[in-house]
């Protein structure tokens, strides 16, 4: 009888100890498998919000931050800049941004920004996506007498003004898109995130 006792008592301690060494074997296990499921440092990046510094941005000169994989574009504009935006209405083919390129909270007017001096937009051709170039002179001999300054793409001969809206009778359907974005302060531009959300 006494055999008995000893051999119940063995088997409590190897049933404990089992279930000790599984149960910490499980937790080991589960651990990296949840982990997994939390997205990586490359896909937390992509759609992360993109910070820029624009107190040092003159009026006329532009800056590119990636966001998301794409170059933003942030241009300072001066007062003749903006006073020109108006005179291209009859030029452009969506003057009052009626088709969905932009955010709601952005004016549906010839600036399409926050504050009337800073664009931002996306700086991919909405033709065939090719990356339009920054022409912030007026009226170079290439572009002819009705250019007051924007962005053209040398691939297929898109034109847009300084606020992204497109030329009418060009390759390309639509203005170029505005982002997502807010101002933290004065002079920090954010990408990516809504000021309605934030």
């Amino acid at each position: 009888m006494s055999n008995d006792g000893v051999n119940k008592g063995r088997r409590r301690l190897l049933i404990g100890a089992t279930s000790a060494v599984g149960a910490v074997g499980i937790v080991g296990v589960a651990v990296p498998f949840v982990a997994s499921w939390n997205p990586s440092a490359k896909a937390k990046a992509a759609g992360a919000p993109a910070k820029a510094d624009i107190s040092k941005l003159e009026p006329g000169q532009q800056m590119i931050v990636e966001w998301r994989g794409k170059p933003v574009w942030v241009v300072r504009r001066g007062e003749e800049a903006l006073a020109n935006l108006e005179k291209l209405n009859d030029r452009v083919a969506d003057p009052m941004s009626e088709k969905p390129q932009q955010p709601d909270y952005i004016p549906k007017n010839a600036a399409r920004a926050i504050r009337p001096e800073i664009a931002v937009m996306v700086g991919i051709c909405t033709h065939l996506g090719c990356s339009p170039t920054y022409r912030p002179e007026v009226a170079p001999e290439d572009l002819g007498k009705d250019w007051l300054g924007g962005f053209f793409c040398p691939c297929h001969g898109s034109r847009f003004d300084l606020s992204g809206r497109v030329y009418k009778s060009v390759p390309a359907p639509t203005n170029l898109v505005i982002p997502p974005h807010m101002y933290e302060d004065d002079n920090t531009l954010i990408i990516g995130v809504d000021p309605e959300t934030a």
